[in-house]
């Protein structure tokens, strides 16, 4: 299959990557000349045009920072829609707003085009490896249209329901992270301040109530699981100003709607009290920092 690939950033590029193990023929095109250069030899067909690089595409799969950007390479005059052939398929794996995709998806549909919001859950680690999940916004027909593609690059795709699902669904799952990454990191170093062994309360919780996903795979503190950024300086897997742009879409999302939701609206403001000391760069668990003071 001819797959279009746009935006090839940490995220993206693992995904790609993915593809072209998968035999697909895959052309890409990022904005950041420096990041093509970088992938000039991994096997990709490299366009230095957005409308050149989508072109006979049989799918396009983008994967993008912000909604603007997603508006921009769809909707413009050289974008995506206005360039494409008729029933490809349009992927977006960006984490953005539900009024962008849903504003892309109108005019993909005027223009008899199949459109799914497809935002994953993994880390730049799940990207590389392909074991991403996907949660999946758009109709029946759609959604098996772009299934084998997804399946490429994770090992888990669900179907969340009508387009920009996948987005309401990204954005409550990485409240419901954010949230629990900070409750880790509060109990955590309360062990410690008590003269709890660390490893003792890991030991307990992750067998009993306290137990969470997060706990299992990205613990705060170093030394316990082989997965926790902790090891490594918190080297970021998922950055804390990751979860701060994640974090203020759950809370315009909530606003919408008219929900008060206000313990993820705390952990918005601390993720940002976080960044806005320099910590942006460092993965979200790192956030225990703030609570211990050591930052």
């Amino acid at each position: 299959m001819k797959i279009a690939f746009i935006g090839l950033g940490n995220m993206g590029s693992g995904m790609a990557s993915n593809l072209v193990k998968a035999a697909h023929e895959v052309h890409i095109y990022d904005i950041n000349p420096q990041i093509i250069k970088h992938l000039s030899d991994k096997g990709f067909v490299i366009h230095k045009n957005l409308d050149t690089a989508v072109k006979d595409a049989d799918a396009v799969v983008t994967m993008l920072p912000e909604g603007e950007h997603v508006r921009e390479v769809y909707l413009s005059k050289n974008g995506v829609i206005n360039n494409v052939k008729e029933n490809t398929i349009l992927i977006d794996c960006s984490t953005i707003d539900i009024e962008s995709i849903k504003e892309v998806g109108k005019e993909a549909i005027i223009n008899k085009l199949s459109i799914i919001d497809a935002p994953v859950s993994g880390g730049i680690v799940g990207a590389k490896k392909g074991t991403l999940t996907f949660m999946v916004g758009g109709t029946n027909e759609s959604f098996n249209l772009s299934l084998p593609i997804l399946e490429n690059m994770g090992h888990k795709v669900v179907h969340a329901g009508d387009l920009g699902a996948g987005q309401a669904a990204k954005i409550c799952n990485n409240m419901i992270l954010g949230i629990s990454m900070i409750a880790l990191s509060e109990s955590f170093t309360m062990a410690k301040k008590l003269g709890l062994d660390q490893k003792k309360l890991f030991e307990i919780s992750s067998k009993a109530s306290g137990m969470s996903w997060a706990m299992l795979n990205h613990l705060p503190v170093a030394g316990i699981i082989e997965t926790a950024a902790a090891n490594v300086n918190f080297k970021p897997g998922f950055s804390a100003s990751m979860m701060v742009k994640d974090l203020s879409l759950a809370q315009s999302a909530a606003s919408s709607v008219n929900l008060n939701t206000p313990i993820g609206s705390l952990a918005l403001k601390m993720y940002k009290e976080f960044v806005n000391n320099g910590r942006g760069n460092l993965d979200y668990s790192a956030i225990i920092k703030m609570i211990d003071n050591s930052v």
